[in-house]
């Protein structure tokens, strides 16, 4: 095998260029993966336009891309949960495995986890990447590179959909239909929600929401969505005015999940909270959800393919980046890092 490993690298905002570096060599409990594709996240695009998200800054070349699948191509030492030749896909968080909330199952909360594309970490716009054995999950062979590379985005909206706790029967609102409002109102409809309601500024996107089963896809600047009642409400846009709408659609007693990663701080509505008594909570990636994503996208049980618009080689990342600013129809974008170009 040949020792280079091409990277795509983020030198600093708005400029990425490839880059050979060795190929990286997989340390005791770990494997080394052929990484066959990636999406592009809007945290990658964050990065890419600002340099940093919250308290994460980029102070040197970093390798974006988180959202990755690919073949097990060598074992480290005392790696032996999968066989070479393995297709997996990558959860892209690997946790301490020690502290308190990685013992109480809860990984995602770890202080020392170890994610892909945030600083310092390299990620996975890159030839090959190592992780260790226990986050590289199998996938059958009924699930592609793109889909599998999908379980990572399909986890955030599983995982919102556990934190609300969707039962059988409820009403679910989905605030804002990228990538994520679109993956978590399939969730939502696979946990047994009778109704599932979406609210998007892009025409496109409320018709994409349509195909993919909601019930109902409706323009956000317009009517009067109090009447709604619903049981949860999954704010998947990060704008305040989609938070201040969509709380005032959960019905009294009911609960709203901040998914989306906007500004640093919104504006809530104490008296009507308090008074309707509903319960607020955030959401951060996910924990134990790949299992249960991929077995879903096995079983036909989720649509994935409809949200990939673009496809991408390794030397066109910056134009992957760069996508969902280039017209209506842009949902996600995959880069393929064996190809030069697509």
């Amino acid at each position: 095998m040949s020792e280079a490993n091409l990277v795509s690298v983020l030198d600093r905002p708005g400029t990425v260029r490839v880059e050979e570096r060795r190929r990286p060599v997989p340390g005791p409990g770990e494997v080394l993966v052929k990484v066959a594709a990636v999406g592009v996240c809007g945290s990658d695009v964050h990065f890419y336009e600002h340099g940093r998200i919250g308290e994460f800054v980029v102070c040197a070349p970093l390798v974006l891309g988180h959202e990755a699948s690919g073949v097990i191509v060598e074992r480290g030492d005392g790696a032996h949960r999968h066989e070479l030749g393995q297709r997996v896909a990558l959860e892209p968080g690997v946790p301490c495995g020690r502290c308190a909330r990685c013992r109480a199952g809860g990984y995602n909360l770890c202080p020392e986890v170890r994610f892909f594309a945030t600083p310092p970490i390299d990620g996975a716009f890159a030839r090959y990447v190592v992780i260790n054995e226990n986050f590289a999950y199998p996938v059958p062979d009924t699930v592609t590179d793109e889909q599998a590379a999908l379980m990572e985005p399909f986890s955030v909206g599983l995982w919102a959909v556990r934190r609300a706790g969707v039962c059988a029967g409820d009403t679910v609102l989905v605030t804002g239909a990228g990538p994520i409002g679109l993956l978590a109102a399939q969730a939502a409809r696979v946990a047994g929600a009778a109704r599932v309601v979406v609210t998007d500024l892009s025409a496109g996107r409320r018709d994409l929401a349509l195909r993919l089963g909601a019930d109902e896809a409706l323009d956000a600047r317009e009517g009067d969505l109090s009447a709604l009642g619903a049981d949860v409400m999954l704010e998947c846009s990060g704008a305040q005015p989609a938070v201040t709408s969509g709380l005032a659609a959960v019905r009294p007693g009911g609960t709203a999940v901040l998914v989306g990663m906007g500004a640093d701080e919104v504006t809530l509505p104490m008296s009507a909270l308090q008074v309707r008594e509903i319960t607020v909570t955030g959401t951060f990636r996910y924990a134990n959800t790949y299992p249960a994503a991929i077995a879903l996208a096995a079983a036909g049980r989720i649509q994935l393919d409809p949200l990939v618009t673009g496809h991408y080689g390794l030397n066109q990342v910056e134009a992957a980046l760069t996508t969902g600013s280039s017209g209506e129809g842009a949902v996600k974008a995959v880069v393929h890092p064996q190809l030069d170009n697509l």
